[in-house]
Parts: structure tokens; C-alpha cells; sequence
């Protein structure tokens, strides 16, 4: 046996072991602390990547649930207002039987009669334009809109509401025609002149938007025109040689709202030592034409560089309507059918994931389109009671246009049980299994945990009475030289 004063081999062994359970013991309190299993990646890294995507999962199903449910109080609100016209139909019905009776009626109660149906038509156009859910109309036949950009190396983005310049918008196509083109702000040339790419440049510096450029003396200009595009990301600016090999600075974004400040240091790189004058860029504008109800065209004028973040090819017209113009469409003046509008078709996102959607087309539901087919070119707004020929057909027309809502009310009550509410509850039950399993993975077992934690806690009990025990023994050598 040997013994030794600088060296305590057993003393770095328990040392050792006790910082392995102080590290396991950190974790159980971590665990039990947060309830969780995994709380870091290097917990569980290959559960960490399933988890978080069953995490993903879960709240994309949650907002399914909530999409679902906005879209069952639509349809109810669509339903309830055609419950309305319903009653008004009955209405009108119970006046053209009046009507009929010539017998006792006479001309002053036939034109009461009329003058009532005209009142009501009117409560029924009403109902059918004013409609909503939020901003978008229901019942005008606009509920459901859609474009689809035909002409995508002109027209990166386009979106056309339910109206359009205070029209109603009908299925057609989508026209611009381009009044002012966009432009890139420009500086330059600046006045400095070179005999070629590769000549050099003295040591100094310029600015541009803030951001500092720094030249050694031997950089040529190809090296300062490419460090000025490297750093086009920061600036905003890309660099360009015009004539006598002089720098042209453009702004790498479209419109007014992306400027150009250049400083040049004394006695001058590249412009003199002096500030540059940028001519400014220009915003778009277009013209957009589409077709509106119920027959004929609209346009609006649509104004680059409206938004926030917007640039000069990012449009927008004064009811909201917003398309994004490329660079090809901005170089093309001519009229383009650029796009297709398509109304009706009202698409609810249902599920979590991108094909899990559902459409439902609710019509317009005016007066002039219901009650229509009966009789040719007549329908509840051409309903005349003044004459007995004139109260059957209304009856007749009647009669149609309340079985044709009726019909649509029952559609309407099919998709809102059988699709929206049959999708609620299936959603609530892959919320739960979800849930479940990413449950299973990354919660901690507490009673486990609790097991662990004792063990882990004798441990480092014993562990500290061993370090303790293992730092007394070189006292034994003392011992020896005391003899």
C-alpha cells in the first residue's frame, strides 16, 4: 500500500461520482419541477423532433376547431336571414290571394295590395345586399370569391374582394392596363471616372444609407462595385458602372419610399468628395378592370406603395383590392387579361392541414332571382297583383320562389350538420389522441420521477459522507511521521 500527501486518488473518485449525481439530480428536479420529460433537446432529441411536431399538429387542429365553428355562426347567419325572406314571402303570398278576390276587392285595394308587395320586395333586395359576416356579403351573390392569376411573369399576386369600386363583382375576367410605370431610384453617374475596372482607388471611405464602406489602397473598382452589391442586403442599394467607367447607385426595391443617401469621404473615392442627389422612384399605377353585377365592367385605380411595408409594385385600389406587379408586368404598358375572377364558391378551411377544406356556394337571393323560370322574363320583382291574370301568375311565382329558398335553407342545414358540425366533433377527438400521444412522449412520469429523485438524493447523501471519509485519509501519513 502507498501512501501520498499531493495526490488523493480516492477523494478524486468520489469528487467525481458526486458531480455525476449532483448532474442527475439537477435533471430529476428539472422534471419534476416543470412536469416535463424532455425540457431541453439533449433530453431526448429524436423526441423532441416528433413532439414538436405533434405540438404543431395540435394547434393547427385547434384552429380547424375554431375555423369550424366561424363557419357554422356564418351559415346560421345566412340561414337566419333567409328565414326572414322566407316570412316575407309568405307575406307577399297572403297578398296576391287577396288580390285574386276580385269579387269584393276593388282598384283602391288592388294598388294597396301592390304598393305592400313593392314594399316588401324592397325589405327582400335588402336582406339579400346588406347580409354580412364581417365585410363580406352573404346573400348578393359575391360570398366566396376567388381569382387565379393566369398571366403569373406579370402578376406575382392578385386579390379581389367581394366588391369592387362599390360594385358587386361576377365571374370574369381580370384586365390591367398600366398608367404610370414604376421606377427605382437612381444616383449617379457619380463624377469620378476610371479608365477601367481594374484600376485602383487611394484608402478612404463613403456611406451609403447609413452603412460604412472601407477602401485600401491597391482595391479596384470591380472589388469596390462588388463590395457595394454584397452588401446590397443591408443598403438597399446595388452598384452599376454607367459611362467613363463612373458608379451608378439604384435602389434594389421599386418607389418613392426607397431613397438613396451617399456621403463620399474628402478628398473623394467616387464622387468628389461630395453628396449625391438621387432622382427618386416612382410608384405604379394601373388600372384594373373586372366584371360586376349584372352585366359590364368596373374599374378601379390601383396606387403602389400605399402600405406600410409596400413598394412601388405592391398595389392597392381605395376598396382594398391588392395585386403585386413583377418586374416583367411593370415593363409592360399594353392592356393584359392578367387573371380570372370566380364568384360563389365559398371555401371554409376545416382541417389542419392544406387539403383539408371544403366549399359551399350560397346564390344571390334578390328578388330578381328567385321565383324565376315559371313564366319567361318574370320573376318576384316583376310581380304585378293589379289584375286577376296578374294575381295567379304571382301566386304561381310565389309558390316557386319560396321552394327554391326553401331548397337553398335546406342545402344550407345539410352542410352546416353533416360537414361543419360532424367536423367539430371529429376534430375534438384527433385533438385529444394527438394530445395524447405528445403527452406520452415529453410529459414526466411523477411517480418515476419521484423514485429517481429519492435514489438520486441517497446518493448524493452517501456520496458526500465517501468524499468526506476519502479527504481524512492522507491524515494517516502524519500518523507515520509522527512515530
Amino acid at each position: 500500500m502507498s501512501l501520498r500527501i499531493n495526490t488523493n486518488i480516492p477523494a478524486l473518485t468520489a469528487m467525481r461520482h458526486l458531480g455525476m449525481t449532483d448532474a442527475m439530480m439537477q435533471d430529476s428536479v428539472t422534471r419534476l419541477s416543470t412536469g416535463l420529460r424532455i425540457n431541453s433537446a439533449g433530453d431526448d432529441p429524436a423526441g423532441l423532433i416528433i413532439s414538436e411536431g405533434l405540438r404543431t399538429q395540435i394547434k393547427s387542429i385547434e384552429q380547424a376547431a375554431r375555423n369550424t365553428q366561424d363557419a357554422v355562426n356564418m351559415t346560421r347567419t345566412a340561414e337566419a336571414a333567409m328565414e326572414e325572406i322566407s316570412t316575407l314571402l309568405r307575406d307577399i303570398r297572403s297578398l296576391a290571394v287577396h288580390a285574386s278576390n276580385t269579387a269584393t276587392v276593388d282598384a283602391a285595394q288592388l294598388e294597396a295590395d301592390q304598393s305592400q308587395i313593392r314594399s316588401t320586395i324592397d325589405s327582400i333586395n335588402r336582406i339579400a345586399s346588406q347580409t354580412s359576416w364581417g365585410t363580406k356579403k352573404l346573400l348578393n351573390g359575391s360570398a366566396g370569391i376567388s381569382t387565379n392569376v393566369v398571366r403569373n411573369d406579370l402578376v406575382s399576386s392578385l386579390y379581389i374582394g367581394s366588391e369592387f369600386g362599390g360594385e358587386v363583382v361576377r365571374t370574369g375576367v381580370v384586365n390591367m392596363n398600366q398608367t404610370t410605370a414604376a421606377s427605382q431610384t437612381t444616383t449617379g453617374p457619380l463624377s469620378q471616372t476610371f479608365a477601367g475596372t481594374g484600376s485602383t482607388l487611394a484608402a478612404g471611405t463613403f456611406v451609403i444609407n447609413g452603412y460604412g464602406f472601407n477602401v485600401q489602397n491597391g482595391d479596384t473598382l470591380s472589388n469596390v462595385v462588388a463590395m457595394i452589391n454584397v452588401a446590397s442586403n443591408n443598403t438597399g442599394v446595388s452598384a452599376s458602372l454607367g459611362a467613363g467607367n463612373a458608379v451608378v447607385l439604384t435602389s434594389t426595391k421599386f418607389g418613392s419610399r426607397f431613397p438613396i443617401n451617399f456621403m463620399d469621404a474628402s478628398p473623394g473615392l467616387l464622387n468628389g468628395g461630395n453628396s449625391a442627389t438621387p432622382a427618386v422612384g416612382a410608384d405604379a399605377v394601373y388600372d384594373v378592370t373586372v366584371p360586376i353585377e349584372p352585366t359590364g365592367t368596373k374599374t378601379e385605380t390601383f396606387t403602389g406603395g400605399l402600405g406600410t411595408l409596400d413598394d412601388g409594385l405592391t398595389l392597392t385600389s381605395p376598396s382594398g383590392n391588392r395585386m403585386v406587379v413583377t418586374p416583367a408586368g411593370n415593363a409592360t404598358a399594353a392592356a393584359t387579361d392578367i387573371g380570372q375572377v370566380y364568384v360563389g364558391s365559398m371555401r371554409f378551411q376545416i382541417g389542419a392541414n392544406a387539403s383539408q377544406g371544403v366549399t359551399f356556394s350560397i346564390p344571390n337571393v334578390a328578388a330578381d332571382r328567385l321565383g324565376v323560370g315559371i313564366f319567361s322574363g318574370e320573376s318576384l320583382a316583376t310581380l304585378d297583383v293589379r289584375s286577376q291574370q296578374g294575381a295567379q301568375r304571382a301566386m304561381q311565382i310565389i309558390d316557386t320562389a319560396i321552394q327554391q329558398l326553401a331548397s337553398l335553407r335546406g342545402d344550407l342545414g345539410s352542410f352546416q350538420k353533416n360537414f361543419l358540425e360532424s367536423t367539430t366533433r371529429s376534430l375534438a377527438v384527433s385533438k385529444e389522441n394527438v394530445t395524447a400521444s405528445e403527452s406520452e412522449i415529453r410529459d414526466a412520469d411523477i411517480a418515476k420521477e419521484m423514485t429517481e429523485f429519492t435514489k438520486v438524493q441517497i446518493l448524493r447523501q452517501s456520496g458526500i459522507s465517501v468524499l468526506a471519509q476519502a479527504s481524512r485519509a492522507p491524515q494517516s501519513v502524519l500518523q507515520l511521521l509522527q512515530q
